[in-house]
């Protein structure tokens, strides 16, 4: 297959079904160790559990989790 024709399957594929709709609007993340907490699972400041350090939130585009 070549290259157009496999950006062409890609892009004609559907779109996931199988993301969660609970009212995620995106994630926190660590610039510094990577670490990923969806904001509905954060509970308290948005600190690493790993370093400590201050994480910046970075929201979904659409209405799609940030996952």
């Amino acid at each position: 297959m070549g290259l157009i024709e496999s950006v062409k399957t890609a892009l004609a594929s559907p779109t996931p079904k199988n993301r969660p709709d609970d009212g995620s609007d995106g994630a926190y993340w660590c610039d510094d160790c990577g670490v990923r907490i969806r904001d509905v699972d954060l509970e308290g400041e948005p600190v690493c559990p790993d370093c400590g350090a201050e994480m910046r939130f970075e929201r979904s585009t659409g209405r799609s989790c940030a996952c």
